[in-house]
């Protein structure tokens, strides 16, 4: 076994590829005679199409064509993604406008510059219908979400322990859609030939696209190539067929040609899936001593009654804290806008924020630290099922991150610190997302000169998915591996979200090295399905774990929150490459500070359009928001994998957005339930603030 593969600081393999510009995006493919589309959309959220003029464009210089429900050509409405049938899939197949922002035609012709005027000259005419963008709790058409993850928690005598408890809690916490924000926008690049569909596409999991569209063309899969071996970030927003490789592979159809679509930014924004809204009521039961008696976790999401999905806000009051009591409820709320999509740490980010707010809340109405409230109430089993847990060092994370953040030191009575006019304040959040494995398939060659080819059709998003695995596996180093990814060609596997790509890769890869280690021939492959392999079922709870400590200023007379310090430790396993696990715990600490201060698409309550679709006024944290941060890991061993490992991309964003919420509690005393916490949600009173000046 080569000791200095796993866990040794590595650079990117291909990062003097992007940096230089030689990497080939979707975008950037060279393909011969091709054409370009261009995307008009739905300015309403709910009507009928009832004519399209495309006279005019189809006059303009270089234009092939347009495509609309009239002309286009006929797809599978059976096919779907994760959940079942997806009707966003689904475009131009007939005149229903079911969201703003929906692609009700496509003008293709030989330069995108031509195919942008030619569409600005396309004339849609529709009938608005009465929309629904009333996001609440108690919306009358709620409905259960689905238990696809797993059914609710439903253990103990709520009431009675609520009625038993010294301390009870009930407050609400909202927090907004919010996009992906990928630097790459959406773009593919499609061709037929001999009735075989050719796509690279900016996506997270070329082998699930392609099934996707298999679907959809109601063809063999076999005939569907999708590569996307460069993509530029995703964080859930190209984890399923997009928009962009569906049109364009109608597109080539329709005029026999190579078609491209690149998304604008403002199109990114309008037709690609988001980060659903949520409404959360958490009521929380504590003895004077402050151990928990009961959990309640109420948790809301808005949907799209075009597909099924689970924004699964609740998971974490079943896992973090032991109570005689939890009960968690999660209501899907279907409403006229985009499917939603995943985004990283989806469920438990927006989870975190209000379980993480709440317990907070009931040390201060107890007067604990906040610390050691969650440290007296740590579980030994999986407090809703019972389960043991496969490893969990939270408490280590807490501790260790408690010690390095100087915690011990910190006055807890709010408003109690100050530089000049500035209040600081300081706050921490525990947090955890589930880990695990799903099926792949890995193909590994001996080759003759001592070298080793490694298939697998993994999609490196930025996640780093070209490391040391397979030569941890082989026992060889590094400079002997040649890794092929982002080929749907190169068999099933697991795309890379959820936090699960690498750890379903490694352990392909990982059987495949075993099925060849023992054969002498060269050259030689070994081929390993892991799918028979994987307990669906573990008896162990299998997560990650993260304790994330923040310190803030605020300006009391202008609203300006800022960020001085993020701290986090992690607990995920066996860290494959430190250098680029703590890049992807940093990043992910970055997007949960952006989500705390910055992030909240505003929608036009008349039209249901987004009302700040571009990075001009949608914000996201920039270099000026981010300060110093420090981020680390635990010893750690996943021994439910056969190398130890567990995924890492989301649970550096679960719970920093709590920590900083916690915080500007600290530093103000008023309690932020809603994000972003923007000016004028943290803005004191002028008469408040002058008395607190003059006394400074």
């Amino acid at each position: 076994m080569n000791a200095d593969a796993v866990g040794t600081p590595r650079p990117r393999i291909e990062g003097r590829l992007k940096v230089t510009g030689a990497a080939h995006y979707a975008a950037d493919i060279p393909v011969p005679d091709l054409a370009h589309g261009w995307l008009v959309t739905a300015t309403l959220s709910r009507g009928r199409i009832r004519d399209i003029d495309t006279s005019t464009a189809l006059g303009m210089p270089g234009v092939l064509g347009v495509l609309d429900h009239r002309n286009a050509p006929r797809l599978n409405p059976a096919a779907g993604n994760y959940f079942g049938p997806d009707g966003s899939l689904q475009l131009l197949q007939d005149d229903v406008i079911p969201y703003a922002g929906r692609p009700l035609a496509l003008v293709v012709a030989e330069t995108p510059e031509q195919a942008r005027a030619a569409a600005a000259a396309v004339r849609v005419t529709c009938e608005g219908e009465p929309h629904d963008l009333d996001f609440r709790l108690e919306h009358p058409a709620a409905r259960p979400a689905s238990t696809a993850f797993g059914p609710e928690a439903d253990l103990g005598d709520l009431e009675a322990e609520l009625a038993a408890s010294a301390v009870v809690l009930e407050e609400r916490y909202r927090t907004p859609e919010e996009s992906h924000c990928a630097m790459e926008p959406h773009a593919a690049t499609v061709w037929w030939d001999s009735d075989h569909l050719y796509a690279v596409d900016a996506n997270q999991g070329a082998f699930s696209v392609s099934e996707v569209l298999a679907a959809l063309w109601s063809i063999d899969r076999e005939r569907v190539h999708v590569r996307s071996e460069h993509v530029g970030g995703g964080f859930g927003g190209k984890g399923a067929c997009g928009p962009q490789v569906v049109l364009a592979s109608m597109a080539s159809r329709r005029f026999g040609r190579p078609v491209r679509i690149a998304m604008t930014r403002a199109q990114v924004f309008e037709t690609t899936s988001s980060r659903p809204r949520t409404d959360q009521v958490l009521t929380v039961g504590a003895d004077a001593d402050g151990r928990l008696r009961a959990i309640h976790h109420r948790a809301a999401y808005a949907l799209s009654p075009l597909s099924e999905y689970i924004e699964a806000c609740t998971e974490q009051a079943k896992v973090l804290y032991a109570a005689p009591a939890i009960r968690t409820r999660l209501t899907a709320v279907p409403l006229d806008v985009l499917p939603p999509a995943s985004m990283r740490g989806p469920g438990a980010t927006p989870g975190s924020f209000a379980l993480e707010s709440a317990i907070d809340e009931v040390a201060e109405r107890l007067g604990l630290d906040p610390l050691d409230l969650r440290l007296r109430n740590q579980p030994t089993v999986t407090p809703a099922s019972g389960k043991p847990f496969s490893t969990r060092r939270l408490v280590s994370c807490m501790r260790e991150g408690a010690r390095r953040f100087g915690w011990a030191a910190r006055d807890r009575r709010p408003r109690s610190r100050r530089e000049g006019p500035l209040l600081i304040g300081s706050g921490m959040a525990a947090t955890s997302f589930s880990a695990g494995v799903f099926p792949s398939k890995a193909s590994i060659t001996a080759e003759t000169d001592g070298t080793f080819t490694v298939s697998i059709g993994a999609s490196d998003i930025g996640t780093g998915a070209r490391t040391a695995v397979a030569a941890d596996a082989l026992g060889v180093g590094t400079e002997r591996i040649r890794l092929r990814i982002g080929d749907s060609d190169l068999g099933m596997a697991w795309g890379a979200g959820g936090s699960r790509g690498t750890t379903s890769w490694s352990f392909a890869i990982t059987e495949a090295a075993e099925k060849l280690r023992d054969d002498p021939v060269r050259p030689t492959t070994a081929t390993v399905d892991t799918t028979t392999l994987i307990d669906y079922q573990p008896e162990r709870e299998r997560q990650t774990y993260s304790a994330v400590f923040a310190e803030v200023s605020v300006d009391p007379a202008t609203g300006e929150v800022r960020v001085r310090r993020l701290l986090g430790m992690f607990a995920v396993g066996r860290v494959i490459n430190p250098l680029l696990a703590r890049s992807q715990v940093v990043g992910g600490m970055i997007m949960g500070l952006s989500m705390a201060l910055h992030e909240e698409s505003v929608r036009d309550p008349r039209t249901g359009r987004l009302a700040n679709g571009d990075w001009a006024g949608y914000h996201i944290a920039a270099h000026a928001d981010v300060p110093g941060i420090e981020a680390d890991f635990v010893p750690d061993y996943e021994p439910q994998d056969p190398s130890g490992f567990n995924g890492l991309g989301e649970i550096g964003t679960a719970g920093t957005a709590a920590a900083i919420a916690n915080a500007v509690w600290h530093a103000t005393g008023t309690r932020q339930r809603i994000l972003p916490i923007r000016l004028d949600r943290v803005l004191e009173k002028s008469t408040a603030v002058a008395g607190e000046l003059r006394a400074v």
